[in-house]
């Protein structure tokens, strides 16, 4: 523990304790942090409710202090169910059960009901990541939890994890890399035959049935804009017999924190909107992230959460777009599979052993996974 006489230790329950300039400065200062890890983002999250105490999410963020500055900060949360999480362990959940053990509450670090690799272990350098997880490490033997699982991390913080006693798993989701395309008819050249004119004719369906699509930018978004969203955005979860994650003074919080980060996709008949898509970015990566819809056209989905949205990327020089969680479909459209990494550690040793061996069969088959996606690749030349 000696990696940690230097820095003071914090827990925190509120963003506010740490102050929106110390957290955005450590944030972004991070190698790829990205808009998820904002203070605006997260404090929108916890304020709306949408992932707080009441839903399920309780802040207990990590904090380590040099002097009067913030020198390394992990966002960290008791969680009491596994919903919003996108690494699924609700078969470790029913096998503590089913064996009389408790499974919740666990820690969890993650950006909440956001599947997108990012920043972690918050530091301003390796000496204070180090003790970063050292204060983890003693956080979960100390508390009530039955383990801890840090989401989506960069592989080299997995790796750093893996080191500490973290088991690793690994999984996959689909991106699209721009090659510096001129326009979307440049990229569609690029795809096989079959492929190009499947996108074709699904973009002529939505048009053959007199929809039109229009963006909004963040700062050009208004609340009647946010409240259709959001209405869209619940009937989708309604159809699928859900509950929705997000509500109105979430989307209400984002837009007006961080409006040149948001892009709503919004689809019109006869001037009424009947349907809506939101994704989120930066200079240099564009994220899928909600849609919704009041009334089902064929193909709309794809013409509103993909392909507006990849022509969004060809014209402002956007380098990847994420297109979030599972979803071979997205390989046919031009996405290519891309490993994701998780880290968990868990108290009880004979479970640890059987999940170790658990994810040591489950790699050899995400490797395989891979290879075989990686076969159907969807370009001409194969690149």
């Amino acid at each position: 523990m000696e990696v940690i006489l230097n820095y003071r230790t914090h827990i925190v329950s509120s963003l506010s304790e740490i102050g929106q300039s110390a957290w955005d400065a450590l944030a972004s200062s991070q190698d790829k942090p990205n808009p998820f890890l904002s203070y605006a983002f997260l404090h929108a999250l916890h304020e709306s409710g949408s992932a707080a105490p009441d839903a399920g999410w309780q802040p207990q963020f990590l904090t380590l202090y040099d002097g009067e500055d913030l020198a390394a900060a992990l966002p960290l949360y008791v969680k009491y169910h596994s919903y919003g999480e996108y690494v699924f362990d609700w078969a470790w959940a029913d096998a503590y059960g089913r064996n009389g053990l408790e499974y919740y509450p666990k820690l969890l670090s993650a950006i909440p009901f956001t599947p997108v690799t990012g920043p972690r272990l918050l530091a301003r350098d390796e000496t204070a990541r180090a003790a970063l997880i050292e204060v983890l490490r003693h956080v979960q033997q100390s508390t009530e939890v039955s383990s801890t699982h840090i989401l989506f991390p960069p592989e080299e913080h997995a790796r750093q994890l893996g080191e500490a006693g973290f088991l690793l798993r690994s999984g996959v989701q689909f991106h699209w890399v721009n090659q510096g395309y001129a326009d979307f008819d440049a990229f569609l050249a690029t795809l096989e035959q079959k492929k190009r004119k499947n996108i074709r004719a699904e973009r002529r369906k939505v048009r053959e049935a007199g929809v039109t699509l229009r963006r909004v930018r963040g700062v050009d978004a208004t609340d009647d804009d946010w409240r259709f969203f959001t209405r869209c955005y619940r009937h989708t979860y309604a159809e699928h017999y859900s509950k929705p994650y997000l509500n109105l003074d979430f989307f209400r919080r984002i837009g007006r924190e961080m409006p040149h980060n948001l892009l709503l996709v919004i689809a019109e008949r006869e001037g009424t909107p009947i349907a809506a898509s939101l994704v989120v970015h930066d200079e240099n990566t564009l994220y899928g992230r909600y849609w919704g819809a009041l009334e089902h056209v064929p193909c709309l989905h794809f013409e509103t959460a993909y392909y507006q949205p990849l022509e969004f990327c060809i014209e402002q020089g956007i380098g990847v777009f994420e297109g979030g969680a599972q979803g071979e479909h997205k390989m046919a459209r031009g996405f290519l599979p891309t490993r994701t990494w998780s880290a968990h550690w868990l108290k009880h040793p004979a479970f640890a052993d059987a999940i170790e061996r658990f994810l040591e069969q489950e790699a050899g088959g995400i490797d395989d996974y891979i290879d075989e996606l990686n076969d159907r690749n969807p370009f001409r030349d194969g690149a």
